[in-house]
């Protein structure tokens, strides 16, 4: 009898720990920011890369103007991938791109501009990655598409020939 009591409770004890084991695996945990798809664009101010005066965004993303806020650093190796496809970007009229340094080195973020070419009407800095935060952004690199002060597409990760001609199409 007590074989019996014993394995009862040996099996009710596994059966327990694999339920909570497998809820577990289906409760996602993954930190997702709040910014997507038609939100308003976050107002913020910050430091300009070149002239190192205060910006705010309202002074930044004011006409009725398509707007690519690329996140962006030096230390970001997939960053130097996609630059060239935002270097291509640039020569599209109808399309502002602004960078947002994220907590990079001065020197490292000039020397990786003045290497790889500027793209960017305006480089913004985030230093302690708090302007990244508020745009609700994963990491480095990521893209905002921007009308209106809406955010049309979010782009996390570096950009491909795909979203590129993705971008295109919504700027036409």
């Amino acid at each position: 009898m007590t074989n019996k009591k014993t394995l009862i409770v040996i099996t009710s004890f596994f059966t327990f720990i694999f339920l909570i084991f497998f809820k577990g695996l289906n409760n996602s945990n993954t930190y997702k920011p709040s910014k997507s798809q038609n939100d308003t664009i976050p107002k913020f101010s910050a430091y300009s890369f070149y002239e190192k005066k205060i910006i705010n965004s309202e002074n930044i993303f004011n006409e009725k103007k398509f707007y690519l806020l690329n996140i962006w650093s030096s230390w970001c190796l997939p960053c130097r991938d996609e630059h060239p496809l935002i270097m291509s970007l640039k020569e599209n009229k109808k399309l502002e791109i602004i960078g947002l340094n994220y907590k990079d080195k001065n020197k490292n973020a000039k020397k990786f501009i003045d290497d790889l070419g500027n793209p960017y009407s305006r480089i913004l800095l985030d230093n302690d990655g708090t302007k990244a935060i508020e745009w609700g952004a994963y990491g480095v690199p990521e893209t905002f598409l921007i009308f209106d002060n809406k955010i049309i597409k979010k782009y996390i990760g570096p950009l491909n020939p795909e979203s590129v001609l993705e971008i295109k199409n919504y700027i036409k």
